[in-house]
């Protein structure tokens, strides 16, 4: 952990909580820089999601409805 790393109180639930605790002992990591990797995980893959979403914003929206009616017709469902 870096010099600049700010301390926060997160509030677990007592499985998850034992659950990491047991895997920083495992992986000889503190349970700090395991929920650290954990969190730029998510934010990575956020990140994925909205270039993927402004990248297709541009095509033609359909209804659900829609959907169901070429999914039925190319006997998809």
């Amino acid at each position: 952990m870096s010099e600049t790393a700010k301390r926060s109180t997160v509030y677990l639930d007592p499985e998850l909580h034992r659950a990491l605790r047991i895997k920083a002992i495992h992986n000889r990591r503190s349970m700090s820089d395991i929920v650290n990797d954990a969190v730029r995980e998510a934010l990575r893959e956020d990140q994925e999601d909205l270039a993927a979403f402004e990248e297709r914003a541009d095509e033609a929206a359909i209804s659900y409805e829609e959907l169901l009616k070429n999914l039925r017709a190319h006997g998809k469902i």
